[in-house]
């Protein structure tokens, strides 16, 4: 699993174009990019770097970043420390994957071993360590249900240390890492059900993909297999050739309301779709971008609405940060005055706001 013995990291590379390294394509030079394999010599670049005052970004797989076209002026920490172990746990399995795994193969992994429990993740690109950063989640699953644990370098105990899931802060689309830079997350513990099946489904679109149910259940391989065709078909897997999937994936939230706030939208959108949630009604953010004159395809200056799904903001060839974050601010403020809905953005944002 991830390494703990001491070394020496590199020095680093100074002026990588961080552009090359976010799913957008977009982002300036970093002051210097240092990719680590190990905790050890994660630690000691930290340690460098925040004993010498210097910020510090730290680089998964980019695919939930919008970075400024000045770039990061401080030190960029790739983390690439791998490993995925499987250990018994009565009638399922416990995963432990080191942060730097790319988290769509892991998730093959998984189906391809027999064990439930993210199928519904697959596709979502992306490394390991940031599953629980952001929470990640689609088709009625997220992670956060599975995790017991992440292992963590902590910044400001200068130790490495294990965070129980309950300590995590998991909301939706969100944790206690999320925005914030204490902890580095070197390891990620899931348990997961030994079934050839998948979990019920609980997304209208799939069962109805699968020819189920909502509730009903569906073969482990079919329904990963059935997500990636979804995804493919929304510009949601990474795949060169396809233009629309240079993007953050989804760039809003579904807002979730509250009785008033859902008062107000029926009242100016009678029969918008709603669909459950733990603090309140959920609202699909797309429906809102599309009826607030956003349609798929529309292009503002170097930056465009995917041309298969509405919630995926994309930057054209010779676009920049700029050109996105101009086409995300019309956006929002378009559904703001149309329902009185406020959007909240997804992806980090470094050197940059909406």
């Amino acid at each position: 699993m991830t390494g703990t013995s001491s070394g020496t990291p590199n020095l680093g590379l100074r002026g990588v174009p961080l552009s090359g390294w976010t799913t957008l394509g977009l982002g300036g030079p970093a002051e210097v990019m240092v990719e680590v394999d190990e905790v050890a010599a994660l630690s000691a670049v930290l340690e460098e770097a925040d004993g010498a005052g210097r910020p510090v970004l730290v680089l998964g797989g980019g695919s939930n970043l919008v970075v400024s076209d000045e770039g990061f002026p401080g030190t960029v920490v790739r983390v690439a420390i791998k490993g995925v172990a499987v250990e018994p746990d009565g009638a399922g399995a416990l995963v432990r994957a080191g942060a730097g795994e790319d988290w769509s193969a892991l998730v093959s992994f998984c189906v391809a071993e027999g064990l439930s429990g993210i199928e519904c993740l697959s596709g979502i690109p992306g490394l390991a360590g940031g599953a629980p950063v952001q929470n990640i989640g689609a088709y009625g699953q997220e992670v956060a249900e599975t995790v017991v644990a992440v292992k963590v370098w902590d910044r400001a105990g200068h130790r490495s240390c294990e965070l129980a899931a309950s300590e995590c802060g998991f909301v939706y689309r969100n944790s206690r890492f999320k925005g914030r830079s204490r902890y580095v997350v070197t390891e990620v513990m899931m348990r997961l059900a030994r079934s050839d099946r998948g979990r019920p489904l609980r997304y209208a679109e799939l069962a109805r993909h699968l020819g189920r149910d909502l509730g009903q259940d569906a073969p482990l391989e079919l329904t990963a297999q059935a997500v990636l065709d979804l995804r493919r078909s929304k510009g949601m897997v990474l795949d060169r050739a396809d233009p629309d999937t240079r993007s953050a994936g989804s760039f809003f939230t579904n807002p979730v309301l509250d009785e008033a706030q859902l008062a107000r939208l029926t009242e100016v959108a009678p029969g918008a779709p709603t669909f459950p949630a733990p603090a309140g009604t959920k609202v699909p953010a797309a429906w809102l971008v599309e009826r607030a004159g956003f349609a798929k395809g529309h292009r503002l200056g170097g930056a465009a609405i995917s041309s298969k799904h509405a919630l995926a903001l994309t930057a054209c060839p010779g676009g920049t940060t700029a050109d996105l974050l101009a086409l995300a601010r019309a956006v929002r403020d378009a559904v703001e005055a149309r329902f009185n809905v406020l959007l909240e953005p997804e992806p980090v944002f470094v050197g940059v706001y909406l």
